[in-house]
């Protein structure tokens, strides 16, 4: 620790992924000295994973922009505020009144939800957009969960949370919580977590087409082909009820629909499911007798399961195995949280509660979900002429070249908008093609609260954190971004106009996120109803600088229900129905292998299933600007199992090209036995070779995108979710040749 007199310690939580790590970060001046996990954080208890240090990296990058820009020919120009604000809303309007409400499109990316300012401020911007055309990173990732909490539990974001501090069996499918503290299920310092679970007699069984991080410390581990993960959880379910372990407990007072589940997977025993996923069934039947009958077990899925084409069923058939096993709502089961800010109580009656398939997109006839639609259409909308065709797009916070399916489609697409404007501080694939960057603050000169997190965190705490740096004076958060756009899409001509906009601009500078936190604090659970004496509020808040624990998750069902009955609906509609393509596509009387599987040996055609894994050291695209987090030897490798690569005479360390129906990269291969044969694995997240971006580390270590391999017509059909894993492909060695450059090209600097 430094002995200087300007030496500061500052406490906070970390805002790079879900975790919400605690941190004690060291300053001098408006330097950061040090980074290190806070151990008098009640939740992270001083556990910190190597991505901490990009929050230095991220506010010391000089390739973060700082002020608005405007794209001119050779490069690009700084332009004020304010101006940025007219011109913006000026070319929105004008192409909403040439072409109609829907020409303006909009995406946000999964960084708005690390951003307390974007939360709040953003639905008042999209509102006064008036567009249909609204699309999200949620349809790459975690849609199927929120699917399945809407139709089960009766709100978007009531997901049962895997109570892993108490559990004695802890089922993993297609998930990595070592690398990624969870996902869905915030918790920093999971190799701890789950050395606790064995230490005390408890289990801890993987299903994974690789050899994960997590799987390397559990107990078991399973492979499984791509994309066959509900066949498993059917066979699960179908041997529970076979072997007479449904035991819902005192669930079953309000649950609605076990009959009806038992007779839907009567069709899939356990040897239907592993002649197709490579789990031999007594495998299968072991594990589904040791799970109902361990008193408290919990199952958890993530990517794997949810971006494949049935992810919905796979998500659902995961609550499902809780509930019959009478799991759900039980310590060491899979429970519900009450955070201090209770959203879901908060939004029970209003749309935020969540809808499904109200309409569908205008090209393709998608489903929408809670007014979204599939990002993976997005180019189509772009591209295809008609009314509704998108001219315009607005985005926040996101990097869809990289991060959705067929990349350089999208990138195609961008390229031809009449205008974009982009909230961010980076020129990266995506706002490359803007005509206007707006950037926000960064992470360290904001305050922070984490609104969604916390409503999926393992154990009930809350904490704020005031900004760290004062911003500079031209600067803008977030939220004030917003909603000077707001204001300017809002206003109306002639005097009444002009006296709106004004009173909107006033309530905006009094109405800050901090404002909005303290009401929710002390309206909240643990607010003033609890008595003046300990009640929580953002005061009590910024008095406790490590946070405050709020004790563990505990049983709240029938209250914490949403449906208008009050019932947990085991067996809704349109997921039955969905079962039909199920059986579809994996018939009973199907060969052991199917060929569409690429198991080694059986494929005609040599396809090998492509899926994605995550890294300890990256988060999506957003990280690989850190010189900390990108050094070292190469990360972005293709995996492949040993027999696959001498079936193709293929050698360690050899450039390989991976070939899809949309598109083909380049990238050397890495042999190993963690990755079952018949599949290979590219991270997400890379691919920073493209022209124009301004990213001057990520261009050094570029990578390939695995999303120009994934094909934006690989869905699954009932949400509407990206089918990210299981994308087949062809292998072969590389053209010999010149290696491909370092790096994109980098843009003449900004002119003042």
């Amino acid at each position: 620790m430094s002995t200087s007199p300007d030496a500061r310690l500052h406490h906070r939580t970390c805002s790079l992924c879900e975790a919400m790590c605690g941190v004690e970060i060291e300053t001098e001046g408006e330097r950061v000295i040090a980074i290190r996990g806070d151990k008098a954080d009640p939740f992270s208890q001083g556990y910190l994973c190597p991505k901490a240090t990009g929050l230095q990296d991220i506010h010391e990058d000089p390739d973060r922009l700082r002020h608005p820009v405007r794209r001119v020919k050779g490069g690009w120009e700084r332009v004020g505020w304010d101006e940025a604000f007219d011109e913006v809303a000026a070319r929105l309007k004008d192409i909403q009144a040439r072409h109609g409400r829907d020409a303006v499109g909009f995406y946000a990316g999964n960084p708005s939800v690390h951003s307390i300012g974007a939360l709040l401020f953003g639905p008042p911007f999209l509102r006064s957009l008036r567009t249909r055309n609204r699309f999200s990173a949620t349809s790459v990732d975690q849609l199927p969960h929120q699917l399945a909490a809407l139709l089960m539990f009766g709100h978007q974001l009531l997901v049962p949370i895997p109570d892993v501090d108490r559990t004695d069996f802890f089922l993993v499918i297609g998930a990595n919580p070592v690398v990624s503290n969870g996902s869905l299920m915030s918790a920093p310092g999971m190799p701890r977590r789950l050395q606790a679970i064995r230490d005390r007699g408890g289990r801890v069984v993987v299903v994974d087409p690789r050899r994960t991080e997590t799987a390397e410390r559990a107990d078991e581990h399973h492979f499984i082909r791509p994309g066959t993960d509900v066949l498993l959880l059917l066979a699960l379910l179908h041997e529970i009820f076979a072997s007479s372990l449904a035991a819902p407990g005192r669930l079953a007072g309000f649950v609605e629909g076990l009959p009806t589940l038992e007779q839907a997977v009567r069709p899939f025993p356990p040897e239907r499911a592993a002649a197709t996923t490579g789990v031999p069934a007594e495998v299968i039947r072991r594990l589904a007798r040791e799970f109902a009958s361990t008193p408290r077990a919990t199952v958890y899925a993530r990517m794997g399961a949810s971006t494949q084409p049935f992810g919905g069923l796979c998500i659902w058939l995961v609550n499902a195995l809780n509930v019959v096993t009478g799991s759900l709502d039980r310590e060491g089961g899979a429970m519900f949280t009450l955070p201090a800010i209770d959203i879901v109580g908060m939004s029970a009656r209003s749309s935020l509660r969540g809808h499904h398939d109200r309409r569908r997109s205008r090209v393709r006839g998608l489903p929408e979900f809670s007014g979204e639609f599939p990002v993976a259409t997005l180019a189509d909308e772009i591209l295809t002429e008609g009314a509704g065709q998108i001219r315009a797009l607005v985005t926040a916070a996101g990097n869809p070249v990289l991060s959705t399916p067929n990349g350089r489609r999208l990138d195609d697409a961008l390229a031809s908008l009449d205008f974009m404007a982009s909230i961010d501080f980076y020129i990266n694939e995506t706002t490359r093609h803007a005509h206007l960057i707006l950037p926000p603050t960064g992470p360290l000169e904001r305050d922070h609260y984490d609104l969604i997190f916390h409503v999926l965190a393992v154990r009930n705490t809350a904490k704020f954190a005031p900004a760290l740096f004062a911003p500079a004076d031209d600067a803008r958060h977030d939220w004030q971004i917003l909603g000077e756009l707001t204001a300017r899409m809002e206003a109306r001509p002639g005097l009444q106009g002009r006296l709106a906009a004004g009173a909107r601009k006033a309530v905006l500078r009094r109405l800050t996120p901090r404002h909005v936190l303290d009401l929710g604090l002390r309206t909240g659970p643990y607010g003033v109803r609890r008595g003046l004496r300990d009640s929580l509020s953002l005061g009590a808040l910024e008095r406790a600088p490590h946070g405050i624990d709020l004790g563990p998750l505990a049983p709240c069902l029938p209250e914490r229900l949403i449906t208008p009955d009050k019932r947990i609906h085991l067996a809704p509609e349109p997921l039955l129905q969905d079962l039909a393509r199920v059986e579809a596509t994996f018939p009973s009387d199907a060969p052991d292998a199917p060929d569409a599987l690429g198991a080694p040996g059986t494929s005609a055609s040599g396809a090998l299933m492509l899926i994605g894994r995550r890294q300890l050291r990256s988060n999506n695209s957003w990280m690989h600007n850190s010189h900390r987090l990108v050094k070292g030897r190469d990360r972005c490798t293709a995996l492949m199992h040993p027999e696959d690569a001498a079936r193709r005479s293929l050698t360690n360390g050899q450039r390989i090209r991976v070939s899809s129906r949309v598109g083909s990269v380049e990238v050397a291969l890495e042999i190993s036995d963690e990755i079952m044969p018949g599949v290979i694995s590219i991270p997400h997240g890379w691919g920073h070779d493209r022209a124009g971006i301004r990213l001057g580390v990520a261009s050094r270590h570029a990578g390939v995108s695995v999303n120009d391999l994934t094909d934006e017509h690989a869905l699954d059909a009932l949400t509407g979710n990206a089918a990210l894993n299981g994308v087949p492909v062809q292998v072969e060695a590389a053209a010999p040749g010149p290696q491909p450059a370092d790096g994109g090209t980098r843009p003449p600097d900004i002119t003042a």
